[in-house]
């Protein structure tokens, strides 16, 4: 099934990413694999493109100049489709296609996938349960803002990714802090306070589950639902361990794929992968978020489907019209522990990787983050220390032998020295 095919070798398709994503290896071996030439595109000045050893650098900041550069290339590279690995340039591979007449999700359907206010606004007025929420000036007073709050709240951007930035408040003075916080965390990000807002949302009790799934034509196929067995309580929503199959009852997990499936025809979105988070409680499933995109980080490496095809396959296949044999999961139960950053500092060593992989069921530790460079944990950071994989029998042995792994590993941080620490010349 996974054998390149005569249709798949004239099968040109452009992955356009950030130069940080974690995906790209993953999607260009997949591509290899199937025959198919990946052209990358990443969000780069041009001239920086040959340092980084990338094949195009387009700078995404100006989507107007992009969408016409990234058209143009395509049509020189008789492009068969456009695919966005991750949540940077989901709105402009939207926008080409668009031009280009490929079949995809409309650019207003994608940008609201990626604002979480127009998603929340979409969500609410089509009948899809969602926290109640609030759309805040980002320069409001947040003293003033706190008494008109109800609590337990969360703050949240509208547009950064991967619960960075998110916070929970359980009163006014929680509410100040963490909308100070957050203002001052969009402010790094270049954001002008005067011209953007944040979300302010009632907190939702409840077990989180993340749905990873693939439509066409609207037709929404569940891939994968994944349960986050860490309680995700605030104050900071770092995850940490997915693991499937569910456990949830049959019942449920419908529940979930029905509400998930209603999302995404709120949003409008039609096409390609997507990854939603919900949180279940007595009252059912609740859409915290939806994507139009696959699972972020290495995650989609613990799955396989059929005899063996991995996620970023059956994806590129959909998207270039191949065919796809199955869409069923194959193996045990898997899991993938995204390792949280303890501190802010320097991060000088990880040790005790053998020792965690020695650990019954672990499959892989792999460790992302750069030695002696800096690391910063939620709500500021924006990535993890690595990640740990596992494969079992059963979810809980897959997730007991995740948490093992992790208690083997030995993580140095040195504090992060600041201007004023810095040793003075004579």
């Amino acid at each position: 099934m996974n054998e390149p095919n005569d249709m798949a070798l004239n099968r040109r398709i452009m992955l356009l990413m950030s130069p940080a994503t974690y995906r790209a290896a993953a999607f260009t071996e997949a591509a290899r694999r199937l025959g198919i030439q990946a052209v990358a595109v990443v969000d780069m000045p041009e001239h920086l493109s040959d340092y980084w050893g990338q094949t195009h650098g387009i700078d995404f900041g100006n989507v107007a100049k992009a969408t016409e550069q990234i058209s143009e290339l395509a049509r020189q590279e008789d492009i068969a489709a456009i695919l966005s690995v991750d949540d940077s340039a989901t709105e402009i591979a939207a926008l080409v296609n668009r031009v280009l007449g490929f079949p995809a999700n409309s650019p207003d359907a994608a940008r609201a996938a990626r604002d979480k206010f127009v998603m929340r606004s979409l969500l609410s007025s089509n009948g899809v349960r969602c926290p109640r929420f609030e759309d805040v000036p980002a320069n409001s007073d947040p003293r003033i803002v706190a008494k008109q709050v109800t609590y337990p709240c969360v703050v949240k951007p509208r547009r950064l990714s991967g619960s960075r930035g998110v916070i929970r408040a359980n009163d006014e003075v929680e509410f100040v802090r963490a909308f100070v916080r957050l203002r001052a965390i969009l402010e790094a990000d270049g954001n002008d306070l005067m011209m953007t807002s944040i979300l302010v949302e009632e907190y939702l009790p409840g077990d989180e589950v993340a749905v990873e799934g693939l439509l066409t034509d609207g037709r929404l196929r569940v891939l994968a639902l994944f349960d986050k067995p860490d309680p995700l309580v605030g104050p900071f929503f770092e995850e940490t361990i997915y693991v499937t199959p569910s456990r949830l009852s049959d019942a449920v997990q419908q529940a979930i794929a029905t509400e998930t499936a209603a999302a995404a025809a709120a949003l409008g979105l039609v096409n390609g992968p997507i990854h939603a988070e919900l949180r279940i409680n007595e009252r059912g499933p609740w859409l915290l978020e939806i994507a139009g995109r696959s699972i972020g980080g290495l995650c989609s490496t613990i799955l396989t489907f059929g005899a063996g095809m991995c996620l970023e396959e059956m994806i590129l296949r959909h998207a270039v019209g191949m065919e796809i044999d199955t869409y069923d999961r194959s193996g045990d139960a898997v899991g993938v522990m995204m390792i949280p950053i303890p501190r802010t500092g320097i991060l000088r060593s990880v040790e005790g990787i053998q020792d965690a992989s020695d650990v019954p069921s672990i499959t892989g530790v792999e460790i992302t983050a750069k030695l002696n460079y800096p690391i910063l944990p939620l709500p500021e950071g924006a990535s993890y220390l690595g990640f740990i994989f596992a494969l079992g029998d059963t979810c809980a042995e897959v997730e007991t032998a995740l948490r093992r792994a992790h208690a083997a590993l030995r993580i140095r941080i040195d504090p992060a020295l600041s201007m004023t620490q810095l040793p003075v010349a004579d």
